[in-house]
């Protein structure tokens, strides 16, 4: 996936894909020493349209994914936590945007 080789070239871990529990879906969980960044990644025209398509509904599922995530990690009392977008765009190189929500 192009969004998980775009965050690794950030040096970024990938920690899972496709995340799944009763709460929702994360698309990537990905580390960078104690922060971890839920990622939903958009594929759309363009950029507005990739931050536009992450719904409230869908940013609250997503937290509260997160939060079980961090909740079941044995450090998670050192981790900081934020949820990010990627938008792909036809031939561009995806685009990161921390802190989306």
């Amino acid at each position: 996936m192009l969004a998980a080789l775009s965050l690794m070239l950030k040096d970024y871990r990938i920690a899972a894909m496709r995340y799944k529990t009763p709460e929702g879906e994360i698309d990537i969980v990905a580390r960078k020493r104690d922060l971890v960044a839920f990622v939903e990644v958009k594929a759309r025209r363009d950029l507005a349209e990739g931050v536009d398509a992450v719904s409230y509904p869908a940013q609250r599922r997503i937290a509260a994914t997160g939060e079980l995530f961090i909740s079941r990690q044995k450090d998670s009392a050192r981790l900081s936590w934020r949820c990010d977008i990627v938008v792909i765009s036809p031939w561009r190189w995806p685009v990161h945007l921390e802190d989306a929500f």
